[in-house]
């Protein structure tokens, strides 16, 4: 398996609510093992920026915890899979889950359109 997965990240953590994150963890996988981990600060993030950001670092998958249906249909147009509902865990552990078939998921959809505070997780 030879992956390359982006996470959301606040803290060192995946973070709960996608578009507002730190940095991101880049991960390397090849042959089913974790090779290089680096974190990359995003731009500002503008909404339907971050899937064409990601996609320039070769990203194949995306690890998130809450994410709107609209970021997931334009991570899919950049032929990146969108798995959401992540639990907070460190990137390397998240994608270790991930490479042993043991990534427990959840729903965790966020719709922007309720107009509702961003100091929270959507769920």
């Amino acid at each position: 398996m030879n992956k390359c997965i982006a996470i959301p990240l606040e803290d060192g953590v995946l973070c709960a609510h996608f578009g507002h994150c730190q940095q991101f963890a880049i991960v390397e996988v090849k042959d089913g093992v974790i090779t290089d981990v680096k974190e990359v600060t995003p731009p500002e993030h503008v909404p339907g920026l971050y899937p064409r950001w990601v996609a320039q670092f070769g990203v194949t998958d995306v690890i998130a915890g809450g994410m709107g249906q609209q970021a997931i249909m334009l991570f899919n147009e950049q032929n990146i899979n969108a798995f959401v509902g992540a639990p907070t865990k460190a990137a390397k552990e998240l994608v270790t889950d991930f490479i042993a078939g043991n990534l427990q998921l959840s729903a965790n959809y966020c719709n922007h359109e309720e107009g509702h505070d961003h100091g929270h997780q959507c769920n």
